[in-house]
């Protein structure tokens, strides 16, 4: 039986998050507002089946079908009682309750005020959001299961006005870069970790 790693609901997609995730994902385009359903299984393989269940069971639009190393990654999207609907088909299957997935862990958060000119270019090259500006600062996070990164990138957006730079929600772990004013990026890092229950 697969183990249910994440089983993420987020009411409504930031500007942001949605846009980052549309650069990168293979499969349907979401739009700021939907609601969305991310789900993180290991062994990888067993999200075919689930996917499956998912879109027969619900009209909700699949953003993410993701088989790497040891997890499998689904996102759903549409309105909000479609997603639902195939969010409690894919528990069913299970036979699972969405209590049942891993708890998110944090392994690392750290904020670095006024970022160095040189730190900023070096961010810049490995992002795939908003650029990095020198006297920015930074929101760094890390956590397992990798696929909270999106839930906590989506949270920290709606608390401040701070730009999301990088967020990497599949693999061992997840990573949210955010940056912005001083204070906007405190407010920002105090929900994203909120949104993780603050676990370390």
């Amino acid at each position: 039986m697969a183990e249910l790693r994440s089983f993420i609901f987020i009411d409504q997609l930031q500007p942001q998050t949605m846009c980052y995730l549309g650069s990168w994902i293979r499969g349907r385009l979401p739009r700021t507002g939907m609601a969305a359903q991310v789900i993180e299984v290991a062994p990888g393989l067993d999200i075919e089946p689930l996917t499956d269940v998912a879109l027969k069971h619900a009209e909700v639009q699949a953003g993410i079908l993701v088989v790497e190393r040891q997890f499998g990654y689904l996102e759903l999207h549409g309105p909000t009682a479609q997603v639902r609907a195939a969010g409690t088909a894919v528990l069913d299957r299970l036979g699972a309750d969405e209590r049942d997935a891993t708890r998110p862990k944090i392994l690392a958060a750290t904020i670095v005020s006024m970022i160095d000119n040189q730190h900023a270019f070096l961010i810049n090259r490995n992002k795939l959001g908003s650029m990095a500006l020198p006297g920015e600062s930074l929101f760094v996070l890390e956590m397992q299961p990798a696929s909270y990164a999106i839930l906590a990138a989506n949270e920290a957006e709606k608390a401040a006005s701070v730009k999301l730079v990088d967020y990497r929600m599949i693999g061992a772990t997840g990573r949210v870069y955010l940056t912005g004013r001083e204070g906007d990026i405190r407010q920002a890092a105090d929900a994203a970790e909120a949104a993780l229950g603050g676990q370390r």
